[in-house]
């Protein structure tokens, strides 16, 4: 057998927490990585993935240290290296492409002089050199113009365009090992396939390794070699990628793999509730920024949107990035005024804007944002957050007051001491939690949810939407899913709006979609959600269909 390229023995990594407590957060882990092989991590938020990922250059963030136990790169003991010398590892040994793209580059500087920087940095070769390089890693990426992408800003090209550059600038110093962090998570299904696609055929072609650190089982099959299933900092199982989807041993394995397909769910569309007005009836619906001039927006965002929604169920809106997913629940809660058409709340006429509608109109319709970090004031404890809607729209002050906090908590499982806390203090599910309860408070009909999973590992969002459809029985409520996970959609959706660039191309019954999608755009965003199987990308690069769709886009 070859000498691994990477040996991990007995890794153990400590951290300090806020009361100067010392923890173990990585126990004993053991792994090798073989040259050329893809090694994915897997396991829920807080199993360790990034920690490992990041301490094989060296690094340990803030607080966290390598307390004991060895990591070997190729012929370097990365453990017994002074900082300098890791340093000097990071960008032609082994590099990083992270989650984020868009913290990874600078926007005042052009896109080619970050992607050549790390050339420079380590004395690797020449300016004319690198840039040609560059050139020629911007084509085997399948990025658009390869010869003058370059010239661009960050902000000039898209989600997936600067994911795709973000791997370019990792993989230019030539590393023997790339570490791949999360790097689709926040990437619409179609912009996904694009950039896995790429990612695997350069990473073939140049037969370097790679970390694939993730919580999407679907997307880790169509690139890993071999996937180390992680929990608190501890291994479960190893295995090879067909064989830990296909017959997983350890029962965390197989509740991440159960997490994975949740169930479908439909609510009871009752006589009573067709005999009411619908909960919410749009027509002729048009929104879009800047002024509004000669009856258009000076950016059109939304053309024409035209649906109704039963009371007690659930309604479905998917499509890419820039879709207008997200701007029509803005503007059926009036926070961004429509500039032409009508909203209707049980009958009654909404207006435009949030500012003129009544106190009983606000409480009926509200609105959880996508990324709870910037939904809830980081200077506020809980109690305090929830307290807000409550006085607002109810008049509860004392000892009610904090009665109702704490009954808000246990609806959306969370314990009364949590109360206390500051929204840093909280996991991202728990953060999400309370920006659900806070929601609660106000006792809506309806409730517009942004993409509220999309920052959630696999195991906390199915518990998320679990909780959901327990409220939903409890409490009667309606939920408008605004999601790019067909899979979350079609587990807790009635029907669902297919948008495209703004406008509605088609609706469906969540439960049949593959089966009742007629439009070319609908059947290609169904068909590009990764399947749990690992020759799932292979064999849709070459379905024609597929290709022709991509292509009309």
């Amino acid at each position: 057998m070859t000498q691994p390229l990477v040996s991990v023995r007995d890794l153990v990594i400590g951290a300090v927490t806020d009361s100067g407590r010392k923890v173990d957060i990585i126990r004993k882990v053991d792994f090798d990585i073989q040259p050329g092989e893809i090694v994915a991590l897997i396991g829920e938020s807080g199993s360790g993935k990034t920690t490992i990922a990041l301490s094989l250059m060296g690094h340990c963030r803030p607080g966290c240290s390598i307390n004991g136990g060895s990591i070997r790169l190729a012929d370097h003991d990365v453990t017994k290296m002074n900082e300098a010398k890791r340093a000097s590892l990071r960008g032609t040994e082994v590099a990083y492409i992270p989650q984020s793209a868009a913290a990874a580059f600078n926007p005042s500087q052009r896109i080619m002089d970050q992607v050549i920087e790390v050339t420079h940095i380590h004395n690797l070769m020449p300016r004319a050199e690198a840039e040609v390089k560059a050139v020629e890693l911007f084509r085997a990426l399948a990025l658009p113009e390869p010869e003058t992408i370059g010239r661009r800003y960050p902000h000039q090209v898209s989600g997936g365009q600067l994911q795709r550059l973000s791997a370019a600038m990792a993989l230019i110093g030539d590393p023997q090992l790339v570490i791949f962090d999360e790097p689709t998570t926040a990437l619409d299904v179609t912009t996904q396939i694009e950039v896995l696609r790429a990612f695997r055929s350069v990473m073939k072609a140049s037969g370097m390794a790679g970390v694939y650190v993730s919580h999407d089982l679907a997307v880790v099959a169509q690139i890993a070699d071999r996937i180390i299933v992680l929990k608190a900092g501890q291994i479960q199982e190893v295995g090879p990628t067909r064989e830990i989807l296909e017959k997983p041993q350890h029962s965390y394995t197989k509740d991440l793999l159960s997490a994975f397909d949740p169930v479908p769910f439909a609510s009871v569309k009752t006589a009573e509730a067709k005999a009411v007005p619908p909960i919410l009836e749009v027509t002729g619906l048009s929104a879009g920024y800047g002024p509004v001039r000669s009856g258009e927006a000076e950016f059109k965002v939304l053309d024409n949107i035209s649906f109704k929604m039963e009371k007690g169920t659930n309604l479905g809106v998917i499509g890419e990035s820039g879709s207008g997913k997200s701007t029509l629940a803005r503007a059926v809660a009036g926070i961004l005024p429509r500039y032409r058409g009508d909203v209707f709340s049980q009958g009654e006429a909404l207006s435009p804007d949030l500012k003129d509608r009544s106190k009983d109109q606000l409480r009926r319709t509200q609105i959880v944002f996508q990324l709870a970090d910037t939904a809830l004031n980081p200077s506020q404890p809980i109690e305090s957050i929830l307290s807000r809607p409550l006085k607002f729209y109810h008049g509860m002050t004392g000892a009610a007051r904090e009665k109702r906090v704490i009954e808000l908590l246990d609806m959306v499982q969370l314990p009364a001491a949590m109360r206390h806390r500051l929204p840093g203090e909280l996991s991202g599910g728990q953060k999400q939690r309370v920006n659900f309860a806070r929601a609660l408070a106000a006792e809506p009909d309806l409730i517009l949810c942004d993409e509220i999973t999309s920052a959630l590992d696999t195991v906390v969002a199915a518990a998320m939407l679990d909780l959901l459809k327990d409220l939903q029985k409890d409490l009667g409520l309606s939920y408008m899913f605004i999601s790019h996970d067909l899979s979350t959609v079609e587990a807790i959706c009635d029907d669902v709006l297919v948008m495209l660039k703004g406008n509605l191309v088609e609706a469906l019954p969540a439960a049949h979609m593959s089966q009742s999608a007629q439009h070319p755009y609908s059947r290609l965003l169904i068909s590009s959600v990764p399947k749990l199987d690992p020759d799932w990308l292979a064999n849709l690069e070459h379905d024609p269909e597929l290709a022709k769709a991509m292509m009309g886009r």
